[in-house]
Parts: structure tokens; C-alpha cells; sequence
């Protein structure tokens, strides 16, 4: 396969991945406000802002961090190239150009995605945008079970399940990020009727509660860190990704691609040594961003492994 077509498919896949987790971002605010009675004052959105690592750029550019803003930057503000209108336009882009190699059923979802995405555009206000995060996810849901039950277990379905796990594994850690500073720096008791409510939210919006409820009786703050981080056999959870990344690496040629191979190895080795425990005496925002920081030494090496010719 050619580097070209392989990138395309793989950031096609990355890509729509990322919007449909933006959403879920959204959606753990919206779970949270719903659950909790607030009002939008005491909603807090700059998080969603922080840990999706664009806050540099959203302060350049709004000058406070409420409702309308946060919603406009990370749902259809084009200069934002982590919104979901930003990516559901790349994801486009990159599937444009494998047409060829892709079932058309894929290519029609994203399309659909886009033009649905341009005409809610104009749209302001997180009430009147529910329903159309709710068409983002199902969206997602539509695509990944077109990807495993349409296409060839040949190169092009490696990587764009590559690139679907990686970005999976980068979120599902971002979402517990947004919990950390939605809750701890201002509320202490970890295990309260309250906490409980938030993680709960959180659960929800990675469709991982009845799951969750499988395996805990409670919802508590070091289950579902465990849970979402170390979850052998739950699909939104990093380690699962992560080892999902390394069978598609697996599957690919060896030749050239040894150092991306190597990277996502030591990282799921990293990942299978350590314990929930462990990650919340270390600290969970520390813990996460050091996992962030290797999964990007895991894309840089997917790259110049591939992609760099």
C-alpha cells in the first residue's frame, strides 16, 4: 500500500474518532449540569478547553471561557483544528481520497457527518445542539461497525483501526483529565453522593456505566480510574486501545515499521505495570500527562515508521 493512501485512511479514521469524542467531552458537561442542578454560571466549561491542550488558542481568541464560547471552539469554530467541524472536514478530505479503497457505505457516513455538521453550524446555544452530538456519536458508532464488518482484515483496515485506537486511548484519558479538574480541585471527598454523580456522568459518556456496573457494585473515584485506564476487555479503556494498537502494528509489515512497534510495546508495558492505585497516590493529571506525552511518541513513530517516505 501506498504511504499516501495509508496515511489517508489513517488519519480518516483519527479524525473522526476525534469528533466523535469531542462530543462526549461536551456531553460529560451537559450529564453533569443535568445531574446536578447547576446553573450555567456554576457550569464550568474552561476545562473541556484545557484538556483538549487548546487553551492557548481558545484564549488568543474569546474572552471568557462560558458556554457559547466553549461550545462555538470546540464544536464549529474552523480555526480550532480540534473542533468537530475541523476534523469532520479532514476526516473528509482523507476519505476523498481513498475512495477507491474504502467501502462507499464509510464514505457516505462521513459525508452525511459533513453536511449534517454544515447546517447545524449556525446554531449557539447547547440546548438547541443536543440531538445533533447525539448524531456525531451515532455517526461514530455507524463508521466503526461499517470499518469491522465491511472491510478486508488487509492493510487499510490496520490503519484505520490503528489510528481509531490510538486517538481512542489519547481521549478516554483526556475525559478523565476533564473529571480531575472538573471536581477535585474544589471538592475533596472523593467517595461522596456527589462524586459519585460525577463519575457517574463520566461513565455514561464513554457508554461505559452498565459495564462498569458489571464488574463494581459502586461508582467510586479509584474503580473507575481503573476501570477506564486498565480495563482488559472494556473498548473505550486506554489499555485495551493500547493493545489493540499493537496487534494492528502486528499485522502490518515489518519491514520499516520497528520503531512504532517498539514504542506502543514499551507503553503497554508501562500500562500493564501499573495499578490504579498507584496512578492516584502519583496523582491522575501527572499520571496523564506522561501517558499523553508517550502517545504522541507513539503517533511521531507511527509517522516516520510509514508515513515518512
Amino acid at each position: 500500500m501506498l504511504s499516501r493512501v495509508a496515511n489517508s485512511i489513517y488519519w480518516m479514521s483519527r479524525y473522526l474518532e476525534r469528533a466523535d469524542n469531542v462530543a462526549r467531552f461536551i456531553d460529560v458537561n451537559t450529564h453533569l449540569t443535568l445531574d446536578q442542578a447547576l446553573t450555567p454560571e456554576a457550569t464550568q466549561w474552561y476545562p473541556l478547553v484545557a484538556t483538549s491542550g487548546d487553551d492557548e488558542d481558545f484564549n488568543k481568541r474569546y474572552r471568557t471561557a462560558d458556554e457559547r464560547s466553549v461550545v462555538r471552539f470546540l464544536t464549529f469554530d474552523a480555526q480550532n483544528p480540534n473542533s468537530i467541524m475541523a476534523s469532520v472536514y479532514r476526516a473528509r478530505e482523507n476519505a476523498r481520497t481513498v475512495r477507491e479503497i474504502i467501502p462507499v457505505e464509510m464514505w457516505e457516513v462521513i459525508n452525511e457527518l459533513y453536511h449534517l455538521t454544515q447546517t447545524h453550524s449556525r446554531k449557539r446555544a447547547l440546548a438547541d445542539l443536543h440531538d445533533y452530538y447525539k448524531q456525531v456519536r451515532q455517526c461514530g458508532h455507524l463508521f466503526t461497525g461499517l470499518m469491522h464488518n465491511t472491510m478486508s482484515r488487509e492493510q487499510g483496515w490496520q490503519f484505520a483501526h490503528l489510528g481509531q485506537m490510538l486517538e481512542r486511548a489519547d481521549k478516554t484519558a483526556r475525559l478523565l483529565d476533564v473529571k480531575y479538574f472538573l471536581l477535585l480541585p474544589r471538592h475533596r471527598t472523593v467517595d461522596s453522593a456527589y462524586d459519585a454523580v460525577q463519575w457517574g456522568a463520566v461513565l455514561k459518556s464513554v457508554n461505559a456505566l452498565e459495564m462498569y456496573r458489571q464488574q463494581y457494585h459502586s461508582i467510586n473515584y479509584s474503580d473507575v480510574t481503573g476501570f477506564l485506564l486498565f480495563a482488559r476487555g472494556f473498548p473505550r479503556s486506554v489499555l485495551f486501545c493500547l493493545h489493540q494498537a499493537a496487534q494492528a502494528m502486528r499485522a502490518l509489515p515489518s519491514d520499516g515499521g520497528a520503531l512504532a512497534f517498539e514504542e506502543v510495546t514499551r507503553l503497554n508495558r508501562t500500562m500493564e505495570t501499573t495499578s490504579a492505585a498507584s496512578v492516584i497516590s502519583g496523582g491522575l493529571h501527572e499520571f496523564i500527562d506522561l501517558l499523553q506525552a508517550n502517545l504522541n511518541l507513539v503517533d511521531e513513530s507511527v509517522y516516520k515508521s510509514y508515513f515518512d517516505v
